[in-house]
């Protein structure tokens, strides 16, 4: 963490909310190879910008949780910095490359929401960081995480900055909806849409992690955000709810009189929270889902690999009709649950409906 800030009596206060030491241990920043596989049209644009000397001074990066848009502002950064850079490529070894990739370069500023909100304080505090000369080079950086959750006041701070930019100078804001920030500030910023990641790709990443076959499909297909797939797939929990919903459809359709047994000793059980209810209801549209592509020969498509004989053998006493109608009932469960209806109540309704197709 650098001192130049916290010795500084005009803005020992920023503490609170800039934050150069803001990359975890466990984190890498992507190279440009990997942005490019990953979010080609961004990364197109970002290399031009570095190799011509045209960046602009303030961007705007959209998208989903888990597409990249931080790991390539910090990239980004990093090119920024680096004296030796060749094209886009930074060296990774001067003090520069070296100091961004540990969080710790004095002149590369993140800024967070303060509980929900970011607050003016926190943007008037940037800017007259910002009009201090860099420690290293006259280079800033700044970064503003989630920035749709800015108040007015800080949003209107912040406009005023980048309409007169400072030579050198470069902002990226980030955030995952467009709509809720200025349309002044949105018309200021050259805006990089980051596309969600295909399941295949997020599997493929998690399988290079060492995370096994069809947890790593099943955590792709749940979630597009690597860090929320990648915390799925290192939990007992989940790798359990995925066993006991399995085991739920198959006494559906081979022990319809002992499905509601396990339903109450088994199912309700483990699906407590509010917030895990869903992901019950999830998994039983995998399932239906893998018994169409089963019906229709796209097995390569199949989600629970393991359990494929017995997907097979259940799509072939099931017409396309009536595995659509299922898929039906859980979608129609869950917008019920969503409506604080009872989970309990909910999966009772889902499985007898569930029975009457099986």
């Amino acid at each position: 963490m650098s001192t130049h800030l916290k010795e500084s009596g005009h803005c020992k206060f920023l503490w609170k909310w800039l934050r150069r030491d803001f990359i975890k241990e466990s984190e890498a920043i992507m190279d440009w190879h990997s942005l490019m596989q990953r979010q080609a049209t961004v990364g197109r644009i970002l290399i031009k910008g570095l190799r011509n000397e045209t960046l602009s001074h303030a961007y705007l990066f959209i998208g989903q949780k888990g597409t990249g848009k931080l790991q390539a502002a910090r990239l980004l950064a990093k090119s920024f910095f680096c004296p030796h850079r060749e094209g886009e490529n930074p060296c990774d070894i001067c003090p520069d490359c070296r100091r961004v990739d540990s969080g710790n370069h004095p002149d590369l500023v993140l800024v967070q929401p303060d509980g929900k909100s970011i607050k003016k304080e926190q943007v008037t505090g940037l800017i007259k960081e910002f009009s201090y000369k860099g420690m290293e080079s006259s280079k800033k950086f700044f970064i503003i995480e989630s920035a749709e959750s800015m108040t007015t006041q800080a949003a209107n701070s912040l406009l005023k900055f980048i309409e007169e930019p400072q030579n050198e100078t470069i902002a990226v804001l980030i955030t995952e909806s467009q709509h809720q920030l200025l349309d002044t500030i949105v018309s200021r910023c050259q805006t990089l849409t980051f596309s969600p990641l295909l399941s295949k790709d997020l599997e493929d990443q998690l399988r290079e992690k060492g995370y096994g076959f069809t947890i790593s499909r099943v955590s792709s297909v749940i979630t597009q955000n690597i860090d929320e797939a990648e915390l799925l797939c290192q939990q007992d929990w989940f790798a359990k709810a995925c066993s006991i919903v399995i085991n739920l459809m198959k006494e559906a359709h081979s022990r319809p009189d002992q499905a509601f047994i396990y339903l109450y000793d088994q199912v309700i059980p483990l699906f407590q929270e509010q917030d895990q209810a869903p992901l019950a209801l999830g998994l039983i549209l995998l399932w239906l889902r893998d018994c169409m592509n089963a019906h229709l020969g796209h097995d390569e498509q199949i989600v629970f690999k393991d359990q494929e004989e017995i997907i097979k053998d259940q799509a072939l006493r099931s017409s396309l009709t009536n595995l659509a109608e299922q898929m039906t009932f859980v979608m129609s469960a869950t917008k019920r649950l969503g409506s604080n209806v009872q989970f309990t109540s909910v999966l009772e309704q889902l499985l007898y409906r569930l029975q009457g197709g099986l």
